[in-house]
């Protein structure tokens, strides 16, 4: 019987690490740096890892201005300027609100007790100023989350109540504006709203900003089986959201979010990456992609998810022009789920410029 049970547990490991060992032909082989045959990624003109702007996931210049004006100065009022002449339900107010909000709880959390200082001086300078109550929501969400101790704790609960109590503040400071009611989103998941009470606050999201990509991931996130909702929820809302979408919106790509969030931790099944549903997913990103303006606020975010799967697909070539595209900047997932966005986006570029070359692919032949 012993015997029995470890030739089974040999097997199960042999289908967990052949698929990285046995490699076909024209398969990506590791070598050592400084190699002849190491391809080097410099060579097409990306970034050093080390340059890699973790802040953002693309580029917006007006932003990182007057973010590093506002952490040079502790002045909030060109944070307050940009946010005022940023249209309301587009896309990268949002991004922006979450920028500021996030450099906000880097801050105090290098520097506890004087760190986002000049976020507190906002609100206490300016209570009426509805995009520094819309930051100052999404700071209170984001140190929820990163320094309170965990979703089940009373300093947890505490934060995200103080925060839906300025979201509402938010709110009727600005009644046309989104950014308020995507922000509680993330209020909702973290509280446990029920599904009657989050339905309600989707109703009020979507009454302001129907196709906001931002406002469906955040509401993603909430039908997601590791939250309140289940793989099958969270693929209905995805597929349903990607249909409604109108021409051009980046909602199409909305299912290969959901597929991310329930990627297996443990995956046994060769070519897992090239299945019907994953492959299916990412052909409505690639699709969402070519088609969306390209200054949409929100592609960068669509092109970073697709270099993950891509490469794991092992379609080097199309990884490659998607990097092309966003290369320079890691501030996305699937990067920042892990503590080294940098690093983790740097390897599957490699693996990219080492598939692409591995079939034939060289500098000269990638378009830029």
């Amino acid at each position: 019987m012993e015997i029995l049970w470890f030739l089974i547990a040999l097997g199960l490991l042999a289908a967990a690490i052949g698929p990285f060992v046995m490699r076909r032909r024209h398969a990506v082989r590791q070598v050592a740096p400084g190699s002849p045959d190491a391809a080097d990624p410099a060579a097409y003109g990306f970034v050093r890892q080390e340059d890699l702007d973790l802040r953002l996931p693309g580029p917006d210049q007006d932003l990182l201005d007057v973010l590093d004006l506002v952490q040079r100065t502790q002045d909030w009022r060109a944070a307050s300027q940009l946010l005022a002449g940023t249209e309301k339900e587009g896309e990268r107010r949002w991004q922006r609100v979450q920028a500021f909000a996030g450099a906000a709880s880097l801050e105090l959390q290098h520097q506890p007790g004087t760190g986002g200082s000049w976020l507190r001086t906002w609100r206490s300078e300016s209570p009426k100023d509805a995009g520094g109550a819309a930051v100052h929501a999404e700071f209170l969400v984001q140190q929820a989350w990163r320094s309170s101790g965990g979703t089940g704790s009373d300093d947890f609960r505490i934060i995200l109540e103080e925060a839906r109590s300025v979201c509402g503040e938010a709110a009727l400071l600005a009644p046309g504006d989104p950014v308020p009611y995507i922000v509680e989103l993330a209020v909702a998941r973290g509280l446990g709203y029920s599904h009657e009470q989050f339905d309600q606050l989707w109703a009020k999201v979507i009454d302001r900003a129907p196709a906001h990509m931002g406002a469906h991931l955040a509401a993603l996130h909430y039908w997601c089986e590791k939250w309140h909702g289940s793989r099958e929820e969270a693929d209905h809302f995805a597929t349903t959201s990607a249909a409604r979408a109108p021409q051009g919106s980046l909602l199409s790509a909305l299912p290969l979010f959901a597929v991310f969030e329930h990627l297996p931790e443990v995956n046994l099944v060769s070519g897992f990456y090239q299945s019907a549903v994953v492959t299916k997913a990412v052909e409505g990103a690639l699709h969402a992609a070519h088609h969306a303006s390209g200054n949409d606020p929100v592609l960068p975010l669509v092109r970073h998810l697709l270099i993950f799967f891509l490469v794991r697909s092992e379609r080097w070539a199309e990884a490659m022009q998607q990097l092309v595209h966003v290369d320079g900047h890691v501030g996305a997932l699937p990067w920042t789920h892990g503590s080294d966005p940098a690093g983790e986006y740097a390897v599957y570029r490699a693996l990219a410029v080492a598939g692409y070359e591995a079939n034939g692919g060289s500098p000269a032949t990638l378009p830029h």
